[in-house]
C-alpha cells in the first residue's frame, strides 16, 4: 500500500495540471470526500482506547497560537495577505488520517496517533470558524454571524464524523462494523480528493498566478520552512512524552487535501498554493523516514 500511496501525489499533480478545468466543477464533492475519509478511519478506532495527554495539549496549542502568529509576523514584515493566510492555514491543518499509517511503521505508538488525529480534528472545528471570522471572505459579517456560518459548514465535515463513528460504536455496532471492513476505501477517497482540490488550486493558478508570483515563490520557500519545524517540534515534543515519532508526524505530516479545500473555501484561493506545496515536502520526507528505517533493519 505504501508503494501506491508515494505515487498519489505525483499523480494527482499531473491530473491537477491536464483536468484542472474538469475538477474545478466537482470541487463541491471536496466536504463529502473528506467526511467520508474521516468516518472510515474513525470507525476503525475503539474509542475506549482514546486518552488525550498533554503531549495533545501541547500540539493544539502550537497549532493555534503559531499559525495566528505567523500570519500577524508575515504581514507586520509586508508580506501580501495571500501568503499569510497561506501560511495561517498551513499550520492550522489538522494532521493527515493517513498519519496512523505512516508513523506506525516510523515506530510510533498507535494510540497515541490516533488519540490526536481525531482531537487535532475537533480542535479546528472549532478555531477555524473563529480565525476566519476575521481573516478570510467573511470578515465583513458581524463576529458571531460568521462564527456560525463558517462553523455550521466546517463542523459537519471535520467534527460529524467523529460523533457518528462514536455513536455507531454505542447503538449500532453493526453498522460499525459493516463500515470497518470498508475502511481501506479512505486511501482511494483521499486520492480522489487530492485530485480534485490539486486541480482546483492549479486551476486558480492558471487564472492568476502570473499577477501574484512573487507570492507564490514566498510561499514554497515558506512551506519549506515550516514544514521543516513542525516535524522538528513535533520530534522534540514527542521525546519529552515518549514517542518521538508520534510528535513528529503529528505535527508534521498534514491533511493537504482539507487544508487546499479550507483555503479555497474561506481564504483567498491562492493561499491554497502553501498546503499544495507543503504536500510535496512532508511525502519527500516522510519517504526519505522511511527509506531510512528499512535500511536500519536490514543493516540490523
Amino acid at each position: 500500500m505504501h508503494r501506491f500511496r508515494s505515487l498519489v501525489l505525483p499523480v494527482a499533480i499531473v491530473l491537477g495540471l491536464l483536468f484542472h478545468r474538469y475538477l474545478v466543477q466537482v470541487r463541491e464533492l471536496t466536504p463529502y470526500l473528506i467526511f467520508s475519509i474521516l468516518l472510515l478511519n474513525y470507525v476503525a478506532v475503539d474509542m475506549k482506547k482514546l486518552k488525550v495527554t498533554m503531549l495533545d495539549v501541547w500540539l493544539m496549542l502550537f497549532q493555534i497560537v503559531v499559525s495566528l502568529g505567523s500570519y500577524f509576523l508575515f504581514k507586520a514584515f509586508g508580506a501580501s495577505e495571500i501568503v499569510a493566510q497561506g501560511v495561517l492555514v498551513g499550520v492550522l491543518c489538522p494532521v493527515a488520517a493517513a498519519s496512523v499509517v505512516i508513523a506506525t511503521m516510523l515506530g510510533a505508538n498507535r494510540e497515541t496517533v490516533t488519540t490526536y488525529t481525531i482531537v487535532g480534528n475537533l480542535m479546528v472545528a472549532i478555531v477555524a470558524p473563529v480565525y476566519f471570522s476575521f481573516i478570510g471572505t467573511l470578515q465583513e459579517m458581524p463576529f458571531l454571524q460568521s462564527v456560525w456560518l463558517i462553523f455550521r459548514r466546517v463542523a459537519p465535515t471535520i467534527a460529524l464524523p467523529f460523533f457518528v463513528a462514536w455513536g455507531m460504536q454505542k447503538l449500532a455496532p453493526r453498522a460499525n462494523a459493516f463500515l470497518y471492513r470498508y475502511k481501506g476505501l479512505s486511501f482511494y477517497l483521499w486520492a480522489c480528493a487530492l485530485t480534485i482540490t490539486l486541480g482546483q488550486t492549479i486551476d486558480f493558478m492558471f487564472l492568476h498566478g502570473k499577477e501574484e508570483m512573487s507570492s507564490i515563490l514566498v510561499m514554497g520557500g515558506a512551506s519549506v520552512f515550516y514544514c521543516a519545524v513542525q516535524f522538528a517540534v513535533g520530534k522534540w515534543l514527542g521525546g519529552k512524552y515518549g514517542d518521538r515519532m508520534a510528535g513528529g508526524q503529528l505535527l508534521g505530516q498534514k491533511n493537504s487535501a482539507m487544508g487546499i479545500w479550507i483555503a479555497n473555501t474561506y481564504l483567498l484561493p491562492l493561499a491554497s498554493v502553501f498546503p499544495a506545496l507543503y504536500s510535496i515536502w512532508q511525502n519527500l520526507f516522510n519517504s526519505w523516514q522511511l527509506w531510512r528505517k528499512d535500511a536500519r533493519s536490514s543493516r540490523a
